[in-house]
């Protein structure tokens, strides 16, 4: 839903590293968690309500009463998977040279309660810490400015492309850890 024109390097390389943390929770982290925890019809109600939350959980008018369950059931079943998912990026942190895993257990803890989502925040802290980024902050969607805090406050403010290819290398030692 981000203005994509209105986005430079920096930014389009900022929102990738977004969209990559959460992601790597909400596909990744959470089926998992669902899986194991209750087996496949876990997986399969999560995935159901997951979808759901993607197709029609939007804040626009055309969704906004139809689509509110489904996104606030996607919040309440990614409570604690998205909150592993921000440990398990501090942790892959450790295992990897030029990631940086105080910074990410520090923006997690930091900044990871003051995303608008109860659950992105965790993970997209934790990156741009590992990353030592700041994401997140304000952004344009549908062509309206959106205030939103920063996740790693203080970080580099724009995400550089180098930066883009170590998101993906935490992004892999994280799903091999999972």
């Amino acid at each position: 839903g981000r203005d994509a024109e209105a986005l430079d390097q920096g930014g389009v390389s900022g929102a990738a590293i977004e969209s990559l943390a959460e992601n790597f929770s909400d596909g990744v982290v959470a089926p998992v968690f669902w899986a194991a925890l209750l087996g496949l019809p876990g997986l399969l109600v999560y995935k159901v309500i997951n979808t759901a939350d993607s197709m029609i959980g939007h804040k626009t008018e055309r969704h906004l009463h139809f689509g509110w369950a489904a996104a606030r059931l996607d919040d309440l079943l990614n409570l604690v998977p998205a909150r592993l998912s921000g440990l398990i990026v501090c942790a892959a942190s450790w295992l990897l040279p030029g990631a940086d895993p105080v910074g990410a257990w520090r923006a997690m803890r930091r900044d990871a309660r003051h995303h608008r989502s109860p659950n992105a925040g965790w993970p997209e802290a934790a990156f741009a810490g590992a990353l030592g980024l700041a994401i997140a902050g304000p952004r344009v969607y549908h062509g309206e400015r959106v205030d939103d805090h920063w996740m790693n406050d203080g970080g580099r403010p724009h995400a550089a492309a180098p930066s883009g290819r170590m998101g993906l290398r935490v992004f892999v030692r994280a799903c091999w850890m999972v």
